[in-house]
């Protein structure tokens, strides 16, 4: 919240795919906390002030005190703007103690956040793990929190395994499903054996349980890379903006990402280093613990870039970028959904669209939602993404009712199926929805209109369906017709249409509809 300006005593919060991931002060009184979705946010707070998700401001806010930390030691990884670790071992040696060292780096970086703003705050924990010391961190106050050596187990014990989830540890879905199976805290999950957490949850349940035992070795450190992942552009003119560097990092990061990808990788630290035609320098450390894409290692070097700009320690063009993957892992591939599609591909998707709602304003991003009726066109709109918490997959089906039904195939929805609307059209629905009705002609083998009694039948077989200004073809089949009464008790408002699925002899399928004596196509099955 200091990045955006916004005083400690407005209700405030930063949201990103839907959820709040930072609030002011006044907010948090009023009841809004992180991870909490939007509408229940506004519900606890409703003159809560919404503030666009704008990552490279935040990185700019941010960089002072990454600035401030690297006087101390050259080993610091960003995890994202407002996130940075660090290996305390070798600087406490140097400086006379962990204590002594923190203390140090508590002075330094208090004054360095003071160019966000007046009410930047900066907390420090130390832990055996990263895990351990990031919660530490959030729970430090004004003062540095530290763990004891040995100590971590202990500390993350009776906390919550929504700590996993906010840390980045683990998906909200596995920390969903180890609070209905009755394991709310770390201690509980640690104390299970890791055999068995491997069988019932996979590789990130297993992740997980390693990072609640508090045994979480991986540290801050840095190690040569291999060769072959290395990328590197050099310019012969000295670069002075910042565009035509992230172009420049784009091909480096598809390149990476490619030979990463080849050999079954996936870069969990970057190394971006730049150096000017003056000999200045800037290199920083990225992490990310479920791994960087090609899209994540770009914003990496955008941030630090767009940081180096702004600093004003710069006084020549770059003539050198590198990014460099000095640490990976894995990558088992996105796992695939039950009805086809993957859980990563819906992230992504996921964070697409709230980076174009952030852009374009909530208005500007549609998505469709199931509202009700008997025709087609009348069965979903569109609604603000905003509005539909794209993450919640509960929240995604009762808004797409019948609609997410119909797609996967197998007619329920379980516990949120919606009950179908009465008197709409039997299964299965329309593939095609025109977004206008089109003229047509429904006629019988004289070539008489085919009309449609006030008791709902034929006036006789159809024979010919004309479309529009098309060639009329053969009808080899049809159904109905349905007979849709609106409104009846209203002389102006009432609407009396008649329904009818149609087959030709060129393997089409169509839904016409009569309506005051005309009939009118309205979609397709295909």
């Amino acid at each position: 919240m200091v990045a955006t300006g916004v005083e400690p005593s407005v209700p405030a919060a930063v949201l990103r795919a839907n959820r709040v991931v930072a609030r002011s002060a006044a907010a948090a009184d009023e009841g809004v906390h992180l991870d909490q979705r939007r509408r229940e946010a506004q519900k606890r707070c409703p003159e809560l002030r919404i503030v666009e998700h704008d990552p490279d401001r935040d990185a700019v806010a941010f960089e002072p005190v990454v600035r401030a930390i690297a006087r101390f030691t050259p080993r610091v990884e960003v995890v994202e703007p407002g996130w940075a670790c660090l290996p305390v071992r070798g600087p406490a040696r140097y400086f006379g103690g962990e204590e002594a060292f923190v203390e140090l780096l508590v002075g330094a970086t208090a004054v360095a956040a003071l160019d966000a703003g007046p009410s930047a705050r900066v907390r420090i924990g130390v832990a055996d793990g990263r895990f351990a010391s990031v919660v530490a961190s959030r729970r430090a106050g004004e003062a540095a929190l530290l763990v004891g050596a040995g100590g971590s187990p202990a500390f993350l014990a009776g906390l919550p395994v929504g700590w996993l989830h906010r840390t980045g540890e683990a998906s909200v879905e596995l920390v969903d499903l180890l609070v209905r199976l009755g394991i709310r805290d770390l201690g509980a999950l640690a104390a299970l054996d890791p055999a068995d957490v491997l069988a019932r949850f996979g590789p990130e349940g297993h992740h997980a349980h390693r990072v609640a035992t508090g045994l979480d070795e991986r540290g801050a450190h840095a190690t040569a890379p291999p060769e072959d992942l290395t990328v590197a552009a050099s310019f012969d003119d000295p670069v002075t903006v910042l565009e035509p560097l992230v172009f420049t990092a784009k091909s480096l990061a598809d390149e990476l990402a490619a030979r990463l990808a080849g050999n079954g990788l996936r870069c969990t630290r970057l190394l971006v280093a730049a150096a000017t035609d003056h000999g200045e320098r800037d290199e920083r450390t990225w992490y990310r613990a479920d791994g960087l894409g090609a899209a994540d290692l770009v914003e990496r070097v955008r941030w630090q870039l767009a940081s180096w700009m702004a600093s004003g320690e710069i006084t020549a063009g770059v003539v050198r970028l590198r990014l460099v993957a000095i640490g990976v892992r894995g990558d088992g591939g996105d796992q695939t959904a039950l009805w086809g599609g993957s859980s990563a591909a819906d992230e992504r998707a996921v964070r697409a669209v709230a980076r174009l709602t952030s852009l374009v304003g909530d208005q500007g991003v549609l998505v469709p939602a199931w509202k009700g009726g008997r025709l087609p066109a009348e069965r979903c709109g569109w609604v603000p993404a905003a509005a539909l918490d794209l993450t919640d997959a509960r929240d995604v089906r009762r808004r797409l009712g019948p609609l997410a039904a119909d797609r996967d195939g197998n007619g329920g929805g379980g516990a949120d199926e919606v009950v179908p609307w009465p008197g709409s059209l039997p299964a299965p629905s329309p593939t095609v929805v025109l977004p206008e009705p089109e003229p047509a002609v429904l006629a019988d083998e004289d070539g008489h209109l085919i009309r449609v009694s006030g008791r709902g039948e034929l006036s006789a077989a159809p024979v010919t369906l004309a479309v529009g200004a098309r060639v009329p073809r053969l009808v080899t089949g049809w159904a109905g017709p349905w007979i849709v009464d609106e409104r009846w008790w209203d002389v102006t408002g009432r609407r009396r249409v008649a329904r009818l699925q149609v087959t030709c002899d060129d393997g089409a399928a169509h839904l016409v509809v009569a309506e005051h004596q005309r009939w009118w196509l309205l979609a397709a099955y295909r």
